[in-house]
């Protein structure tokens, strides 16, 4: 009799863990990115990319951050009345299964005070701080135009 009772809470606890509902997840891809080759001097750029979510779950993009430069932040540039505007936006969410595209004219990175000179083909390294706890990490090429198929 023991032995049996011993083998149903063995059965339950295993269906249980069966049962227990898996984690959905947000996988973000970062693909054609770049940075447009800086004329001497500047102090601002501008980073562009196609941002991809091949996960079951919406990531969520608080911020980015980059040993090449002083600051990164996320801005989008808006036209109203014929005027165009750039604003900081604190958050992009990417839906499971979609991208949003960071280009010239719409959602872009701005990079400020590069710490070092940048040519064309240079690469610049820039983490995207996510709802997932570790973010991700990017490599951005210099270059003068968008890769192809951006």
């Amino acid at each position: 009799m023991r032995a049996r009772s011993i083998l149903c809470i063995g059965l339950l606890l295993a269906a249980a863990g069966l049962a227990s509902p898996v984690a959905a997840a947000g996988k973000l891809k970062v693909e054609q990115s770049w940075v447009r080759t800086p004329p001497p001097g500047a102090v601002a750029l501008a980073g562009y990319a196609v941002l991809r979510n091949s996960g079951d779950a919406p990531v969520i993009i608080h911020g980015a951050h980059s040993p090449d430069f002083a600051a990164v932040s996320i801005h989008e540039t808006t036209e109203a009345d014929g005027v165009e505007r750039m604003q900081a936006l604190d958050t992009v969410e990417v839906a499971p299964g979609a991208s949003v595209v960071f280009a010239p004219g719409g959602k872009h990175l701005m990079l400020m005070r590069p710490s070092r000179s940048l040519s064309s083909g240079a690469a610049v390294k820039i983490h995207f701080d996510t709802n997932d706890s570790d973010g991700v990490d990017a490599s951005f090429i210099v270059g003068d135009d968008a890769p192809s198929g951006h």
